[in-house]
């Protein structure tokens, strides 16, 4: 949830707003558990992101650009990890989601970085569970079609509501086999 996809430009998310309140809802109930990712471009823009960054010119913002502060109120004691990459997947995540743990995702973009990251979770044998109403895409199609996607992936991967999440999570006390 960064300023990036909130402002208009080339990379804002339309329902950005709407899925605020629904993501600070869960943090609150998850107090202590959650952590905060940025996508920070890489200045030297290896290999093919030299392509990427051209077709998306407006976005080489240096790494210390307020464009990709968190327009979210971060608890001091909250994870913040920085990636150039559209996963968040890596060592540093790793090892905060143990194997055969569950992940909850939230966030921007559905179709990219949310499916990225929960891909390569589920590669490195995480279960994921996407929140469908605290994430948002480039558009209403876009968010369909790459929540029907990741669900394709169940029971590693699943798809569901805040409402769902909350009632089988908190107030059931479940915990993943």
């Amino acid at each position: 949830m960064q300023r990036v996809f909130q402002d208009e430009g080339q990379w804002q998310v339309p329902r950005y707003a709407e899925i605020v309140p629904v993501i600070e809802r869960l943090q609150q109930e998850l107090e202590g558990s959650t952590v905060f990712t940025r996508f920070v471009r890489d200045e030297a823009e290896h290999g093919a992101w030299t392509a990427y960054y051209q077709r998306w010119d407006e976005m080489r913002y240096p790494a210390d650009s307020t464009a990709w502060d968190i327009t979210m109120d971060v608890p001091g004691r909250a994870t913040v990890l920085d990636a150039p990459t559209f996963s968040k997947w890596g060592p540093q995540l790793a090892a905060l989601v143990p194997r055969g743990a569950e992940m909850v995702l939230t966030g921007v973009a559905t179709d990219c970085c949310v499916l990225s990251t929960a891909l390569g979770a589920v590669d490195a044998g995480r279960f994921v569970t996407i929140i469908s109403d605290a994430c948002a895409a480039v558009s209403d199609q876009a968010q369909q079609q790459t929540l029907a996607l990741l669900q394709l992936l169940a029971p590693m991967c699943e798809v569901m509501t805040s409402e769902q999440f909350l009632t089988r999570t908190v107030r059931n006390d479940y915990s993943r086999p």
